[in-house]
């Protein structure tokens, strides 16, 4: 039996330095590391990052400058469970930021990459074991950009 360990690698053109530092500002704990640099002597890329590691509470991502062929597309995604509604609010604002919000809670930020910024109990709102209540708050969840807690509760309990 294999035991993964899984990896996202993050491929910018030129902005993988200031996409990890935005995203360690937005994690409590989060650090980057292992950053390896360019060469002075390779012409148009000599100190710029070529790659680093940014780990959050564990959770390892790494990010490469590639050049200008490598794009971001909405499938693929990071998610992140938020517990209150200033979470959501405060990575809300910060990734969207010089980026763009799309519909039900997804979000590009300056960089291209998509996310998804919900409720960290979204899942158990949305259960198909109450078809009733999971339409509601899907409904509900249809007419939001920003996701909103307490709506989305509201439109659970009918």
């Amino acid at each position: 039996m294999i035991s993964p360990r899984i990896t996202p690698f993050l491929m910018f053109d030129d902005q993988a330095e200031a996409a990890l530092n935005l995203y360690a500002s937005l994690f409590e704990g989060a650090r980057i590391e292992h950053p390896v640099y360019y060469p002075d002597e390779m012409p148009g890329l000599g100190g710029k990052l070529m790659s680093a590691t940014l780990d959050l509470g564990g959770q390892r991502i790494i990010a490469a400058n590639g050049g200008p062929h490598f794009r971001f597309s909405e499938g693929f995604s990071l998610m992140v469970r938020c517990d209150t509604q200033p979470e959501i609010d405060t990575l809300w604002a910060a990734l969207t930021d010089g980026g763009s919000e799309q519909p039900c809670g997804w979000l590009k930020d300056r960089f291209g990459l998509s996310w998804q910024i919900i409720p960290a109990h979204l899942q158990r709102l949305m259960d198909g074991s109450d078809p009733v209540r999971a339409g509601r708050v899907m409904q509900a969840m249809f007419q939001m950009k920003k996701l909103d807690i307490s709506l989305l509760e509201a439109a659970y309990q009918g």
